[in-house]
């Protein structure tokens, strides 16, 4: 598999887990709520960002070789894009 589409495709999956937990009713995805209170959605949203980060270890161990050491700033940044990535979603759960 080429790459580019590994890369395309980790973004779309990034892209979908930030958005899951303010568009689905589910509680982790798996039992349905009643009500999902704001902050259980975002400590499920918190709990995907390290699912999409062990996926990104996943694939940069399969396509490279090897996993690069990383500092602190890079997850941090890392963070701040997975929340830029669910803005679409939180804007069509909570100001819509």
């Amino acid at each position: 598999m080429s790459l580019l589409i590994v890369q395309w495709g980790f973004l779309a999956v990034t892209l979908v887990l930030a958005n899951l937990p303010w568009l689905s009713q589910r509680c982790f995805l798996i039992l349905q709520c009643e009500r999902k209170s704001p902050w259980l959605r975002l400590l499920e949203w918190f709990i995907l960002y390290f699912v999409v980060g062990g996926i990104a270890i996943l694939l940069e161990s399969r396509t490279m070789g090897n996993v690069h050491a990383q500092d602190w700033e890079f997850y941090w940044v890392a963070l701040f894009l997975f929340a830029v990535f669910a803005f679409p979603g939180f804007v069509y759960r909570h100001i819509r």
